[in-house]
C-alpha cells in the first residue's frame, strides 16, 4: 500500500471513530436513538459527561462529512468500497437526524429516504381492497371483514400459560436450522423477558459478546404464528444473529469501529429488519412451517393442529396487506389525517383490531417513518438474495448469499429497485 492509501485509510478509520462518539453524543439527546453499542465503556462515559448541543454535533457531523467526501479514492478492494460508502451515508443520515430532532420538518419519503437510504411505493385503496375481497371469500360468517377476521383469529390465540414453552420451542428449531448452516460463535446465546405496555411486540437488546437481551410485550393476546416469526426475527436468523456476526466479522476481526454503535434511525435498520424478517422464510420455507407447527407448535399451544394449513393459507393473504401500514405511517406523517383515521386505515386495510391498531400508532409516534424498514427491507433483502441464486430452490445458496449480507456493510439502495416503483 502506497503512502497515499496509508493515508486515506487512516483518514478513514479516525473518521469512523468520530462517527462513534458523534453518534453516542446524539444519544443523550434522544435516548431512542442508540439501540446497541460494543465499543469502550469510557467513550460512552464521556459522552454522558459532555454537554455538547444538537447544534455542535450537527456541526461537527458536517465538517466530517466533507473530509470523508473529499478523501481521495485508492485502491480500496470492493468490500473497503462498501465500507466507505456506508460510513459516508451513515454520516449524511445522522446529519439529518440531528436536524429532525433540531425541528426541521420533513415528509415522510424524505425523511425515509434520508435516514434508511430508501422510500417505500405508494399503493392506494383500491389495492388493498382487492386483497380485502379475496380473503372475505375465505373467511366464514357475515357482517364487517374485520369483525370476521377476529373471530377467525380468536381460535389461534395462546394462553399466557403456555406461550413460554411454545416460544422456546420455536426458539430450539430456529437455532437448530440457523446453526445448519451459519457458522456462530459457540458461547452465543440469549434471555428472554416478558414486558408490558410498549409500543412494539417485540425487541432484541445486543448487549455484546455474542449476548443478546429479548423483550416480548404481552399487552396484547399472542397469536400462534407470532412464536416463530419472534423466535426467527428476534433471534435466529434474525436481530441476534445480524449483531453477532456484526460484532466478530466487522468489529472484531476488521477492526471497524463504526459498527461498534448501532444508531436505530440509520440504513441499517433497513438492512437488519428486512433481513430478520425474510430470515423467517429462509428458515422455514412456507410447506416446512406449516408441517412443523402441524406437528410441534400447534399441540404445545392446545390448538387444533387440523386447522394449520387453513390458518397458513389465510395469513398470506394477510401479509399481502403489510404495505397498508406504511400508507397510514405516511398519511398520518404528513398531516393528512389524524391519529383517530390513522388507527381507522390500520382496521380497515391492514385488518388489525383497534388495541392493535392504536398500538400502531404508538409506534408511528415512537418511531416514525421506521415502519418502511420490515415491508420494505423483506422484500429488497429477498430480491436481492434472490437475483443471486439464493432461491427456495437453492436453500444452501440462499443461507450463504443470506450471511454474508448480514455481515457486510451494504446500504439499501445498494440491494436492488424498489419492488412496486415506479
Amino acid at each position: 500500500m502506497d503512502s497515499e492509501a496509508v493515508a486515506a485509510a487512516t483518514t478513514l478509520n479516525s473518521l469512523a471513530e468520530t462517527y462513534v462518539h458523534l453518534v453516542l453524543g446524539v444519544g443523550e439527546h434522544d435516548p431512542d436513538f442508540v439501540d446497541a453499542y460494543i465499543g469502550p465503556a469510557e467513550w460512552r462515559q464521556s459522552a454522558q459527561g459532555q454537554s455538547a448541543t444538537l447544534a455542535e454535533l450537527g456541526r461537527d457531523a458536517a465538517q466530517s462529512t466533507a473530509r470523508l467526501e473529499g478523501l481521495a479514492a485508492t485502491d480500496r478492494d470492493d468490500l473497503e468500497e462498501l465500507r466507505y460508502l456506508h460510513l459516508l451515508k451513515s454520516y449524511r443520515s445522522l446529519s439529518s437526524r440531528i436536524g429532525m430532532l433540531e425541528g426541521e420538518r420533513l415528509t415522510f419519503d424524505q425523511e425515509s429516504e434520508a435516514l434508511y437510504d430508501a422510500i417505500a411505493p405508494t399503493r392506494d385503496a383500491e389495492f388493498y381492497q382487492g386483497v380485502l375481497d379475496r380473503l372475505a371469500e375465505r373467511l366464514p360468517g357475515d357482517g364487517p371483514l374485520i369483525d370476521r377476521y377476529d373471530a377467525y383469529r380468536s381460535a389461534f390465540i395462546i394462553a399466557p400459560a403456555r406461550v413460554d414453552a411454545v416460544l422456546s420451542a420455536a426458539i430450539d428449531a430456529c437455532r437448530e436450522r440457523t446453526r445448519g448452516y451459519i457458522q456462530l460463535p459457540e458461547t452465543e446465546s440469549f434471555r428472554v423477558e416478558y414486558v408490558t405496555d410498549k409500543s412494539w411486540s417485540g425487541y432484541n437488546w445486543y448487549q455484546g459478546d455474542f449476548q443478546s437481551l429479548i423483550q416480548i410485550n404481552t399487552d396484547l393476546p399472542i397469536y400462534v404464528d407470532r412464536m416463530l416469526d419472534l423466535a426467527c426475527h428476534e433471534g435466529y436468523p434474525g436481530h441476534h444473529v445480524y449483531n453477532l456476526l456484526i460484532e466478530r466479522d466487522l468489529v472484531t476481526a476488521r477492526g471497524w469501529i463504526e459498527f461498534a454503535v448501532y444508531p436505530l434511525f440509520s440504513p441499517r435498520s433497513l438492512i437488519a429488519e428486512g433481513s430478520a424478517n425474510y430470515g423467517i422464510e429462509v428458515a422455514f420455507p412456507k410447506d416446512e412451517r406449516v408441517a412443523f407447527e402441524r406437528s410441534v407448535l400447534f399441540p404445545l399451544a392446545g390448538l387444533d393442529p387440523e386447522r394449520t394449513a387453513d390458518y397458513y393459507a389465510i395469513q398470506e393473504l394477510v401479509a399481502e396487506l403489510s404495505f397498508a401500514g406504511n400508507e397510514a405511517a405516511r398519511r398520518y406523517l404528513d398531516g393528512q389525517i389524524d391519529a383517530e383515521a390513522a388507527a381507522d386505515w390500520l382496521e380497515s386495510y391492514s385488518l388489525m383490531s383497534r388495541p392493535r391498531a392504536e398500538q400502531r400508532v404508538r409506534f408511528i409516534d415512537q418511531y416514525r417513518s421506521y415502519v418502511i424498514n420490515y415491508n420494505l427491507g423483506q422484500e429488497l433483502v429477498r430480491e436481492f438474495i434472490e437475483s443471486r441464486g439464493g432461491t427456495a430452490e437453492a436453500p444452501g445458496r440462499r443461507w450463504q448469499e443470506f450471511s454474508e449480507l448480514l455481515s457486510s456493510p451494504r446500504l439499501p439502495s445498494q440491494l436492488g429497485p424498489v419492488p412496486g416503483a415506479e
